[in-house]
């Protein structure tokens, strides 16, 4: 389908003041992607996928109402000194014992995806496949690297092409479905790790990214992976909100006024242990704002959080719980400076903050829930999320030759509450005497698009570990010290292979 570019500087001044006015400007392409490292949602449909007019087959030239798309990842990660926290493949009961041999996985993933638009409008369909697995590793098998023959998109959309005026659609989805939203730190696919976050339900959004304005709502039921078996939803908790975009100065400066909310209705009766959960509320309001500073060659994006409601937690036996008050809040501020040079670099400067719980078993709970964010902005070894943190952070990214992209960084780690302990590694120390600091991060990625169908990287990180998880050194603790002071390694290859091309033709 066919666009029209409507030029406002060729118009007179009265009309072009028309065409700007926030209700009725539609035609013109006002969305600019943030300069901040991997904070931009990924595309929709995949970036992987194809319009099929726009492939290496001629013969589909005037096929424009399918998408269609193949992808095929392989990956070899080495990790050494490995922190996160591991469960029993079992019961799901998280393991405190420390492992000290390394991990040598191979995980694959595939994915494809169909989708038809534009010939039956407004009706229109998508379906996306993907099989993850995982080879060759030590540790327990677990839904982040194996989720095999799945279905992780699945819906109907009804979608209205000029619904709300010139250009601005009304577009209303049901089913299963996958979505980045805002900065990816609340909500986001999670390209990275080998399966995807995903949802069942509803989402209404008014208007697109390219409009000066856009609402995008839903309200999901999260889906539960299972590695073996058909995924199914969560029928006890519902994942809602909605996501204002203005764009109208979007040279200079994007805003986005959000909510979110969890609705977790609890079950502290269900005959499986494992399966009980307390009752959960919590509202989440937000702002995001990013952009760039016109003529310095700077650029921003900061985030902020504030969250209420309530927070359930079981008893010891899992037979009871106890309701707290929810209050959190967290914030993420980046700014950054390219340079006028050929390999076009970028410096930039984070600084992250996320409040951790104070007191367990006290009538407040102060740790943020990340929702479903994605970590990698926070670590390359994925060992924090966006809760109980202070993290500053500086990062180099140039590209030194065509298709070639790399980055590093330096970054260090603390708690905000040195009670509230470090989630994903699942140590807390509840007296608060092994401090704050948890350690710092060095990190370098090389990227590298070898053709239009394949792309390559490969990726180091080391982790030091900090005065509070040396803490936890098992020769200190024999007993129930399930960690190493010594420095974590993490290496990965990863080579990707895209049926169709870049769509470049």
């Amino acid at each position: 389908m066919k666009r029209t570019i409507v030029t406002v500087a060729s118009l007179t001044g009265a009309l072009g003041l028309l065409l700007t006015w926030p209700g009725l400007a539609g035609a013109e392409d006002y969305y600019r992607a943030t300069k901040g490292y991997r904070v931009e949602p990924h595309d929709e449909p995949p970036r992987y996928v194809r319009n099929l007019s726009k492939t290496q087959f001629e013969q589909f030239r005037d096929v424009d109402w399918l998408n269609v798309g193949l992808d095929f990842r392989t990956r070899y990660e080495y990790r050494e000194n490995d922190l996160r926290r591991r469960q029993d493949a079992t019961t799901g009961a998280t393991l405190n014992k420390w492992r000290d041999d390394p991990d040598n996985l191979w995980l694959l993933r595939t994915r494809a995806y169909v989708g038809i638009q534009d010939i039956l409008d407004p009706l229109r369909f998508a379906v996306e496949f993907e099989d993850a697995r995982s080879y060759n590793g030590l540790y327990e098998r677990t839904v982040a690297d194996i989720n095999e023959f799945e279905l992780i998109q699945g819906y109907a959309e009804l979608y209205f092409d000029n619904a709300l005026g010139q250009n601005r659609p009304l577009s209303i989805r049901a089913g299963r479905q996958s979505l980045e939203l805002l900065d990816r730190r609340l909500l986001g696919n999670n390209q990275f790790r080998n399966t995807t976050n995903n949802f069942e339900g509803f989402r209404v959004r008014f208007g697109k990214k390219q409009n000066n304005w856009d609402l995008d709502t839903f309200a999901f039921q999260p889906i539960e992976r299972l590695k073996y078996k058909f995924d199914r939803a969560d029928e006890d908790t519902w994942f809602y909100g909605g996501v204002l975009s203005i764009r109208q100065w979007s040279d200079f400066i994007t805003i986005q006024p959000y909510f979110l909310g969890r609705k977790q209705n609890g079950d502290v009766t269900n005959s499986v242990a494992a399966n009980r959960k307390p009752d959960t509320d919590i509202y989440a309001p937000g702002l995001r704002v990013y952009g760039v500073v016109p003529g310095t060659g700077l650029d921003f994006d900061a985030d902020i959080n504030k969250q209420f409601g309530r927070f359930g937690e079981l008893n010891s036996a899992r037979t009871a719980q106890s309701l707290r008050q929810h209050d959190a809040l967290a914030y993420s501020l980046e700014t950054g400076y390219s340079f006028d040079h050929d390999w076009k670099p970028r410096a930039s400067l984070y600084y992250g903050y996320g409040t951790g719980d104070k007191q367990s078993g006290d009538g407040n709970n102060q740790r943020f829930d990340a929702f479903f964010g994605f970590n990698q902005p926070w670590s390359r070894n994925d060992f924090f999320s966006w809760d109980n943190i202070h993290a500053p952070k500086a990062r180099l990214e140039f590209k030194p030759y065509k298709d070639v992209r790399i980055d590093t960084a330096y970054s260090a780690y603390w708690q905000e509450s040195e009670t509230g302990g470090w989630n994903r590694a699942n140590l807390r120390d509840r007296t608060g005497q092994s401090g704050s600091f948890l350690g710092h991060e060095f990190d370098i990625r090389m990227r590298h698009k070898l053709n239009p169908y394949v792309d390559w990287s490969l990726s180091y990180a080391r982790f030091e570990p900090g005065n509070f998880t040396r803490s936890f050194d098992k020769s200190v603790s024999a007993t129930d010290g399930p960690f190493t002071s010594e420095a974590t390694n993490f290496f990965y290859f990863e080579v990707s292979l895209n049926a169709f091309g870049d769509g470049k033709i």
